[in-house]
């Protein structure tokens, strides 16, 4: 065992290994951000003991004695080749993270499992699902945070104690730890996103409304589809395309006789300033003949597919497209292998973006067509019962499948990952602008690459709730850029249900509607006049809030904030930490959603302070304390928290007309009131616009006389035609007399009832 102080952001965070010395052992091949000097832990608030009999490590929270890691009074640590256990003392039971699961957003600790070992699984409660994240927050009785990371990407089980306890047994590797002592949920976060990467930032059009389905069938149907949102005038940016527009499922192929019009449709949809993104499967055709398909002729010859563990060959499953075989992402030829395909494709349809999926991976069969040895790999000594079936090879390959780095055993959890990272890599230098890459399957450090959404969710009111904590948890895992499908995908909706979810949807950081192969049309164009309405005006909403959502991407990109926040992460307290049916957009708009059928009012709680509503800028006064508001059916209920200053533009049905409009602010003044916000701005895709100064950077700031902004940076050459429009400014408490801006009287109006 050996353990050193490895501070990442605040050079105060702590790593403990504990490995074999006589052997070496497989350890996870992700290049996490070590800083280059270490500190004094003296200097550091945390304590370090041990104990030797029997053997466990105490770190403690110097400023308030609180236990921050324990195995000493926990599960007893078991080091054996296939199966390593250890356990630790929980500081509460309020504890987030740990996923990809179906769940509530605070874990119950009450004799419970979860299993790790992604999965092609629709979503559902108890079950080990697409991806993977060894990562836990934990909230003390003092309202301090901490963090612990495990890098380990083998099948693991995690076991939860009431005591509060946790153990964790894993099938392999080495127990790497990672400590992260906040002491705020925020300064976790940040910590933990330094050590595994900084989230990527997504381009402005990426932040727009997506529409997608499995079932177009032809480019008449795609056509009709697109013309009936323009005419309806909803807000749209990004058309999706799901595996229908494949030639008979063939990876880098469309269908030239049902989707002939496909490149013209793409075209088309760039002219209107729109954008394009289809599904690409890792899955890779072997079923072809020679010399027919690219895509297995050349990594056949590079060697690039997984290999089977008897004679070298590449392992062969079966999906979409019949027997497939499966690029190895680690492979050293993986990025130029994968870039060529993408790069030649992209001369026929050019796509703005990728959708990857099926790549836990995904397997029609289990293990292989021929099956699967048996040997220690594929059948361990220890069976998790917390992950789903009996055998891990179910729906994916052989664990002693052969990739670049190691064994699919080893590597599997990290197949998302790989893919994620290689095509991201690729469609940079493709398109040289950012983009944006939308996975499935995940582990830490897949947001520096893309995003992820929730699966093959349901078309029931179950699974739009349970969207909530799933959107706050990747907001933990480093991976912001997430949503569910919204109208579900799977089953039937209706126009309540999609409603409601168009209405909360329109608050996921990446919104797509999208749903299944034979159900009925779900886009918004397709209901009646009346839930056209109510869906268009929460889109326009959202378009008329990107600014301050594109600058929350911005501050996730730069310093690791998250874009959600659940309540507690603003007021942590016994009723905040429960809370899941309401969330934040940063420290500045609280969603309060309904997530039930047949009601028309939330049981809201409000965080100490002042809260606007967003609709009228009525004030509510609050001690922390729950409300009963009105929901009509064409309303979500959002508020602004005082002290915040609002970014906002005048909408249009696309990002690209709505950038060339006119800003507005949205001023909510605090108890003192006072208040303040920030603006990021730049072109809205290029790469390099951060590194090159190539953007515009303003501080704004109120008080009761005025409102002022700072510039702290003009770099972004456009940044002439910005213009503030309008500012809607609450809790006036007099009616001026006159308003002036940059010195010259402009028009305005003041309700003395309403205070704004």
């Amino acid at each position: 065992m050996t353990k050193k102080p490895t501070p990442s952001f605040y050079l105060c965070d702590k790593e403990i290994r504990i490995f074999d010395p006589q052997e070496r052992r497989y350890e996870v091949p992700l290049n996490v951000h070590k800083p280059s000097r270490l500190t004094d832990i003296s200097d550091c608030d945390y304590t370090v003991s041990y104990v030797k009999e029997p053997f466990g490590l105490i770190v403690r929270r110097k400023s308030t004695n609180t236990i921050i890691f324990n195995s000493a009074k926990a599960a007893p640590l078991i080091f054996a080749d296939q199966y390593i256990q250890i356990g630790t003392v929980l500081a509460s039971k309020y504890l987030y993270g740990l996923g990809e699961h179906q769940d509530k957003f605070l874990i119950d600790i009450n004799w419970t499992s979860r299993g790790f070992w992604a999965r092609d699984q629709a979503p559902r409660v108890n079950t080990n699902l697409y991806g993977v994240h060894p990562f836990y927050m934990n909230i003390d009785k003092h309202g301090n945070a901490y963090g612990v990371f495990l890098l380990n990407s083998n099948a693991m089980q995690v076991d939860f104690q009431p005591l509060p306890a946790l153990t964790y047994r894993t099938m392999g590797g080495v127990l790497d730890f990672y400590i992260f002592t906040g002491p705020s949920p925020i300064d976790v976060i940040q910590q933990y996103t330094e050590l595994i990467g900084r989230p990527y930032f997504p381009p402005y059009w990426a932040l727009g409304f997506h529409l997608c389905r499995w079932g177009y069938e032809n480019s008449r149907n795609l056509k009709e589809v697109i013309k009936r949102m323009r005419d309806s005038k909803i807000p749209y940016d990004v058309q999706w395309n799901d595996i229908d527009y494949m030639d008979r499922h063939l990876d880098w192929t469309y269908n030239t006789k049902n989707f002939a019009e496909l490149p013209e449709i793409v075209e088309d949809l760039h002219a209107h300033g729109q954008h394009y993104i289809m599904i690409v499967d890792p899955g890779i055709s072997n079923q072809q003949r020679e010399g027919t398909y690219p895509p297995y002729d050349k990594g056949l010859k590079e060697g690039i597919f997984i290999t089977d563990s008897k004679g070298g060959k590449p392992i062969v499953g079966r999906v979409w497209p019949g027997d497939t075989v499966f690029p190895d992402f680690f492979h050293p030829k993986a990025f130029s292998y994968w870039h060529d395909l993408a790069e030649k494709f992209h001369k026929q349809i050019p796509f703005d973006g990728l959708w990857v999926d099926m790549n836990e991976p995904s397997n029609f069969v289990s293990g292989s067509e021929d099956g699967c040895l048996y040997n220690s790999l594929n059948y361990p000594p220890f069976s998790s019962p917390a992950i789903l079936g009996s055998k891990l090879f179910e729906q994916t390959l052989c664990p002693s499948a052969h990739q670049n780095l190691s064994s699919h055993y080893n590597l599997h959890n990290m197949y998302g990952y790989s893919e994620t990272k290689i095509t991201a890599m690729s469609l940079e230098k493709i398109l040289r602008k950012r983009t944006l890459v939308i996975s499935r399957s995940t582990f830490p450090g897949s947001g520096v690459y893309g995003g992820h959404w929730s699966g093959d969710n349901h078309a029931n009111w179950d699974h739009l709730y349970y969207s909530i904590p799933e959107i706050l948890n990747f907001q933990l895992f480093g991976i912001p850029m997430v949503g569910s499908d919204v109208c579900g995908f799977a089953g039937p909706t209706n126009a309540e249900l999609c409603t409601r979810w168009t209405q909360l949807g329109a608050f996921y950081p990446f919104m797509r509607n999208h749903n299944n192969l034979h159900m009925p049309d779900q886009d918004p164009a397709v209901f009646d006049e009346h839930i056209q309405n109510a869906m268009r005006q929460v889109l326009l909403i959202r378009y008329s809030l990107l600014p301050y959502l594109y600058t929350l991407f911005y501050n996730s990109h730069i310093n690791g904030t998250p874009v959600l926040w659940p309540l507690f992460f603003l007021e942590p307290n016994e009723e905040t930490f429960t809370i899941d049916q309401q969330f934040l957009w940063g420290n500045g708009l609280m969603i309060s959603p309904v997530v039930r059928p047949s009601t028309f009012e939330v049981k809201a709680y409000f965080p100490e302070g002042s809260w606007y509503d967003f609709y009228t800028g009525t004030k509510i006064g609050s001690t922390g304390l729950y409300m009963i508001l009105d929901a009509p059916w064409d309303k979500i209920n959002l508020h602004v928290r005082g002290g915040t200053i609002l970014p906002i533009i005048e909408p249009d049905v696309t990002t690209t007309a709505s950038r060339k409009k006119k800003f507005g602010l949205f001023v909510a003044p605090d108890t003192q009131g006072k208040s303040k916000g920030e603006l990021f701005w730049d072109d809205g895709v290029s790469l390099d616009s951060i590194k090159s100064g190539k953007f515009t950077h303003l501080i704004f700031m109120a008080t009761e006389q005025n409102v002022t902004s700072q510039v702290l940076r003009s770099g972004y050459t456009l940044a002439a035609g910005m213009y503030l429009g309008h500012a809607i400014i609450c809790g006036v408490q007099k009616c001026p007399s006159h308003a002036t801006a940059n010195g010259k009287p402009v028009k305005f109006q003041c309700e003395s009832t309403s205070q704004v």
